[in-house]
């Protein structure tokens, strides 16, 4: 093809006429040798001419012959005067723009034309670098793709210990109490009314339900009374607000955004109808309500018997559809104005010192939530290992706990691998131990534990334990003695778990549920430093479902899909948990 193209360019190059056109292209004509060569010794002559030729060609004024006509002589004249004149007012543009991007306080006296040139470099220099830093300075952000989180390129190599060092410092927490703000709140008896929820569930949902009564609050101008830890039919504990929280600066640092009080107020003297009438009762409160939904149904409500109960009060509040100042507010109640008591916070930091000091040296340790209790297995519905004899009690136990999920017990064991290929199944604690280690978390790595009895017993601990031997408990940290003061309270027992896990170096969760959002928001919150390990469920129920995958596939398949899976920063997305990623509506640009 390229022979081609090069054959018919010159069989079209023009010549000088249509008769030479002619003579050139006709076969009956001789050839002309000494055209030939005059045309070589020609094209050589003009190689070998000096270049300062070519110049007095177009300059012809500067040679000695006297051929050149006064026409020619006054044209060059003219062209350089309009060369020099170009480049004269070029010049003098591209000082005066440099001399705009720099105040005339800062320069300094330059009088020769090398300082000139050097100042300006250096100027220029200085803004690229500034330039470069304020790149370098931009937030550390994952974003979503479809269901792949893609996350900054970083330069530091990867460490089992904590996140990217950039992801660290892009974000600062920024919900807490505004320091000499005015309170904009009306004296007590011009409020709208009062009203009492009760808290349901464990310590983390009725933890959530506060953060959410006082939001409530907030959007119908109400006073709220302290809320009512309901006794939980599983935890079968009473612990009341203040045998855990520190009501004191609860109520002090919300003081000018919520009007909160302690008890029933006197005027009301039949508490007991708080509690029990229905007439005193808000009960139709959709899950996720708007804030308009309270403005419009239960304000009036408030505004007419002055006193209301909501409940059941559980997630009955939105994220997406209220005011950002709402969602902010609450992460102030979560993690500024909801304290546990010094003697739990005091118990908490002496069981995470000695986890890290338990090798005689400072030492990381890990925190691991395993959910894998009797209740929680059964509530799950999916199929785990086991023998015959667990599958028949198990079977017997969801027939007695939800009979109308259980039916006759046909369907589920279709329903049991639909669950585990969608990711909605507990890890068992031998999954969890091999998914550590493919991370490349050596056996020696210090491993708190924070969970009920495990279902199963020694026997389903045996491979978590042999992999990682350096499992241990509170009650292996603490002496009986030192924990007698937090047994009378099940939620204490929890709050020291919660706390521990919080101070870890790593958290792991094994299942979804509050405690795991809560700490894994909480860790996002205090800047992103602490690794908060996630796993896909789903895509390890494939991999531990193919009998020809080796251990290197593995590793790689485990080290790939969790490298973005490890609480960092990403945008709060609509209708995403607010307890689990608060970045968007509680935290700023560091």
């Amino acid at each position: 093809m390229a022979e081609l193209r090069h054959s018919s360019s010159i069989g079209s190059r023009a010549t000088p006429s249509p008769l030479k056109r002619d003579e050139d292209s006709s076969p009956f004509l001789p050839d002309n040798p000494t055209d030939d060569h005059d045309r070589h010794s020609s094209r050589d002559r003009d190689r070998d001419r000096p270049f300062w030729s070519n110049f007095y060609s177009i300059c012809p004024f500067f040679t000695d012959e006297p051929r050149v006509s006064s026409h020619n002589y006054k044209i060059s004249i003219l062209w350089i005067l309009l060369v020099i004149i170009v480049g004269f007012v070029s010049i003098s543009a591209i000082l005066n723009g440099l001399l705009k991007c720099v105040p005339l306080s800062h320069l300094p006296r330059l009088e020769k034309t090398s300082e000139i040139i050097g100042f300006f470099a250096t100027q220029s220099l200085i803004e690229s670098d500034i330039l470069h830093r304020k790149m370098d300075n931009s937030p550390y952000l994952c974003r979503k793709d479809g269901i792949v989180l893609r996350c900054p390129r970083v330069k530091e190599p990867p460490s089992l210990w904590g996140n990217p060092f950039s992801a660290t410092t892009s974000w600062k927490p920024c919900a807490e109490r505004r320091k000499g703000g005015i309170s904009d709140l009306p004296p007590e008896n011009e409020t709208n009314g009062y009203i009492f929820i009760h808290a349901e569930g464990g310590l983390n949902q009725q933890r959530i339900a506060i953060c959410n009564a006082v939001a409530v609050a907030k959007i119908m101008n109400a006073t709220l009374i302290l809320p009512l830890l309901k006794q939980d039919q599983i935890w079968k504990d009473q612990t009341k607000f203040e045998d855990i929280f520190d009501v004191d600066h609860f109520i002090e640092y919300l003081k000018d955004d919520v009007r909160i009080v302690r008890d029933i107020p006197e005027w009301f003297t039949d508490k007991s109808e708080l509690l029990t009438s229905i007439r005193r009762t808000v009960k139709n409160i959709p899950k996720y309500a708007p804030a308009q939904f309270y403005i419009d149904n239960v304000l009036p409500r408030i505004k007419e018997k002055k006193i209301m109960a909501l409940k059941p009060f559980v997630d009955r509040l939105g994220y997406d559809n209220v005011l950002p100042e709402i969602n902010r507010l609450r992460c102030r109640v979560n993690y500024h104005a909801l304290k546990f008591l010094p003697e739990i916070e005091q118990m908490a930091d002496q069981l995470a010192s000695r986890m890290r000091n338990r090798t005689g040296s400072s030492n990381p340790y890990m925190a691991l939530h395993l959910r894998f209790e009797k209740g929680m297995v059964g509530l799950s519905f999916c199929d785990f290992v086991g023998t015959r004899e667990e599958k028949a009690q198990m079977a017997e136990y969801r027939k007695k706990e939800w009979p109308r999920r259980y039916k006759n017990g046909s369907h589920l064991w279709q329903l049991a691998l639909q669950k585990r290929k969608e990711g909605r199944c507990p890890l068992e604690p031998g999954e969890v131990a091999v998914i550590l280690r493919a991370m490349g978390y050596p056996k020696e790595t210090q491993i708190y534990v924070a969970s009920g009895k495990v279902y199963g017993g020694q026997n389903r601990m045996a491979p978590l334990r042999n992999m990682f031997p350096n499992l241990v408990t509170k009650e292996e940290l603490a002496t009986r003695e030192e924990l007698d003061g937090f047994r009378k309270h099940v939620t204490s027992l929890a709050a020291l778990d919660f706390l521990v896990c919080l101070k870890s170096d790593v958290f792991v969760m094994t299942h979804g549920g509050n405690f795991a959002k809560l700490i894994i928001g909480a860790r996002r919150y205090m800047g992103h430093q602490l690794k908060s390990i996630k796993p896909d469920k789903g895509l390890m129920s494939k991999s531990f479902g193919d009998p020809y995958m080796g251990w290197a596939p593995f590793v790689e398949d485990v080290v790939v899909t969790h490298q973005t899976r490890t609480g960092l920063p990403e945008e709060t997305f609509p209708n995403y948990d607010l307890w689990e990623n608060p970045l968007t509506p509680c935290m700023c640009r560091a």
